[in-house]
């Protein structure tokens, strides 16, 4: 009887401390950590002409000021100006000759990179002169300082109606030769009384002035 109870005991205490070892083994035991997908980095869009620049060594230095001649030459014009470099008007429409423009934050290459432009012959705005240097500006206002031998004389334009309509002559009421899409870059031939004559991809013919991107109100080119 004395016996029997005092194996009781000594199993009683032998589960006892197995179950508290295994409490202590599951203690011990890290819980268990779900993965969670990271979030894809988001991607900034590219304009169509012009592209930020990839940031290098030189565009981490702090952009010098420019002289007060330069400040003066930026501001916005306020009526019809020379520029007091090449005493051409000031705005005016030029065209890209290289299919490659930096366009810098000043008028010297120690300035940063602002935009890189890849359009060949695209129109662009001079809107201030300083030496060698012409700050122009696109379409969309995007731009910077470029150097001169960068810009042609050469007039272009961009078409920026759907599908405009060429025409035979400087009339709604001629046959239509062919239609520009939009975003076509055309060279201009002339320009009279809000028609401008245009030439690109083999076509030759009038448009409506009003339908493109690279000529003044009423401006007259011969």
């Amino acid at each position: 009887m004395y016996m029997a109870s005092a194996r009781r005991s000594l199993l009683a205490i032998a589960t006892g401390v197995i179950l508290t070892a295994a409490s202590i083994v599951m203690a011990q035991e890290p819980p268990r950590v779900v993965p969670q997908p990271r979030p894809a980095a988001p991607t900034a869009p590219i304009a169509d002409a012009a592209i930020p620049a990839a940031p290098d060594a030189a565009s981490q230095a702090a952009p010098v000021a420019p002289s007060a001649t330069v400040a003066a030459t930026t501001a916005a014009p306020s009526g019809p100006q020379v520029g007091p470099v090449t005493g051409f008007p000031i705005p005016r429409y030029v065209s890209l000759k290289a299919s490659e423009a930096n366009a810098r934050r000043g008028p010297s290459r120690s300035h940063r990179i602002d935009w890189v432009f890849l359009r060949r012959n695209m129109p662009v705005m001079v809107v201030a002169e300083h030496g060698h240097w012409r700050r122009i500006i696109d379409r969309d206002g995007a731009g910077g300082w470029v150097h001169y031998t960068m810009l042609s004389g050469v007039r272009t334009v961009i078409v920026e109606a759907d599908m405009l309509p060429i025409m035979t002559r400087p009339d709604p009421g001629t046959m239509v030769r062919a239609q520009a899409e939009r975003d076509v870059i055309a060279e201009v031939k002339q320009c009279r009384a809000g028609w401008c004559e245009i030439e690109a991809g083999g076509y030759r013919g009038w448009v409506d002035a009003a339908g493109l991107w690279g000529v003044g109100p009423g401006e007259t080119i011969e």
